[in-house]
């Protein structure tokens, strides 16, 4: 079966199935909430950060929508019904990959815009320039994006949404900050932070703001790449 069609039968998954509908929701609704609440705190000393700050939990939402598109093929054979229809294993998993970017992409911007547009209606004045902004709209996106497709991959090693978010989950919340404060600058390469770089005015570190989202879509390849692996050798 060519891609085309398949990318479509993967995309009508996506908007049918209420549970990815409202991780996509979520991303937008998450995002926005903590980073006007951080803005409006002011507690932050960058401009830039503290207006897109929600995106730190956002993450959590956009993780969700990977690992749950990807993990409900697991379940009631709805892997088996797919792969009759669709015998070239890579193809089906590069689709459903293409319907998570982009499915996940539009809302990732549509985030970054209405979460930048609140936290400069909120912080008025101490607000980041519409440069820098747009910068870390754009940065939003793709570091959402990115982190779904991350999610993605490790379900379909993992084979489980419960898994999956049970790695993921304590890993973006709890795990980064620990290494962080014990590593130093190591910590500046794991997938949640370094595409973060993009949403700060100014940063010290090695990852500038396109560097950082270039290791988090690395993380997110390979992930990808290990997914699409697991799924040829095992059985469906």
């Amino acid at each position: 079966m060519p891609f085309a069609p398949v990318l479509h039968a993967e995309w009508i998954k996506i908007r049918t199935l209420p549970s990815l509908l409202g991780g996509l929701a979520g991303i937008l609704l998450a995002t926005t909430a903590f980073s006007a609440a951080a803005a409006a705190s002011g507690a932050d000393p960058d401009p830039l950060y503290a207006v897109f700050f929600g995106v730190s939990l956002g993450q959590i939402a956009a993780i969700a929508f990977g690992a749950t598109a990807v993990s409900a093929e697991f379940r009631g054979g709805a892997l088996r019904l797919a792969l009759s229809a669709v015998p070239d294993r890579r193809r089906w998993f590069a689709a459903k990959a293409a319907a998570i970017a982009l499915s996940a992409l539009p809302v990732g911007l549509l985030t970054g815009l209405v979460t930048l547009l609140v936290g400069k209606a909120v912080r008025g004045a101490d607000g980041p320039t519409w440069t820098a902004g747009l910068r870390g709209a754009v940065g939003c996106g793709l570091q959402l994006t990115l982190m779904a497709l991350f999610a993605a991959g490790l379900a379909a090693v993992l084979r489980s949404g419960v898994a999956t978010l049970s790695v993921l989950i304590p890993f973006v919340l709890i795990v980064s900050f620990v290494v962080g404060d014990l590593s130093g600058g190591v910590a500046d390469y794991l997938p949640d932070r370094a595409g973060q770089v993009a949403l700060h005015s100014t940063w010290g570190g090695a990852l500038g703001p396109w560097s950082g989202l270039a290791v988090t879509a690395l993380w997110a390849a390979a992930a990808l790449l290990a997914g699409a692996w697991t799924l040829h050798r095992r059985d469906a």
